[in-house]
């Protein structure tokens, strides 16, 4: 129980950008130029697949989390406490700090790319790419992992939480990044220094998560009374 999120922070530097592989220096090891559409798709490919094994890994221990959105999103629903949540929180974001460092210490000290807007994208417009993709992240979530009445289903959420993170890197990596994730952002940002529109990242993920939680849980849950949450969470 107490180990759960140490897991959570752990994975979730599996996942840390992958160790950012937006950051030039290392990503052009593998392409020329990072900004054609075979990088992003080498991207998104890596994450799909490293976020469908951390959530996959961590599942039982803590819920495969490994997001503060998600967490976030868990919470607004009535499915963890605001105790937890924070726990959470902060291993999440521990895990992306420790996984940054380790990146620059393995590529012998290669820059690690903070995530930023593109020409042309202002502030607001990536708050609404992010709370557009993070609906589509946590909808998935619920659906695959948190109905009651998932049946079978819950065997395919750590694919499918993957493919859905994949693909909105597809559709949003070029504007702003895609995070859906404020750990995403923090990490580099920690490392690098550079905290420039970072709230981005915190406010659009967060409120496409609270979307997604109120309505599949309106809609889809309904009346249904949550399972009562252990004493020990309180």
């Amino acid at each position: 129980m107490h180990e759960a999120p140490v897991r959570v922070g752990l994975n979730f530097g599996v996942r840390a950008r992958v160790g950012d592989l937006a950051s030039p220096d290392f990503a052009g090891k593998l392409y020329e130029d990072t900004g054609t559409p075979g990088g992003l798709v080498a991207v998104a490919i890596a994450h799909a697949l490293a976020l469908a094994a951390a959530v996959a890994v961590a599942s039982d221990a803590s819920g495969g989390h490994v997001n503060p959105a998600v967490t976030f999103g868990a919470f607004v629903g009535g499915n963890i406490t605001l105790f937890k949540a924070v726990v959470y929180w902060v291993a999440q974001l521990l895990g992306s700090v420790v996984a940054c460092l380790l990146l620059k210490i393995a590529t012998g000290g290669a820059a690690v790319g903070a995530l930023s807007l593109s020409a042309g994208v202002g502030a607001w417009n990536a708050v609404v790419f992010e709370i557009v993709m993070t609906f589509g992240l946590v909808y998935t979530v619920y659906a695959t992992a948190v109905d009651p009445k998932k049946g079978d289903l819950g065997v395919i959420a750590p694919i499918a939480i993957g493919f859905i993170v994949g693909a909105n890197i597809l559709a949003g990596g070029a504007f702003d990044g895609a995070a859906m994730n404020p750990a995403v952002a923090f990490g580099p940002a920690v490392v690098t220094g550079v905290w420039e529109n970072h709230w981005v990242y915190w406010l659009g993920s967060f409120v496409g998560a609270a979307i997604a939680a109120l309505v599949y849980d309106i809609i889809f849950i309904g009346q249904r009374p949550h399972d009562q949450l252990p004493t020990t969470d309180y």
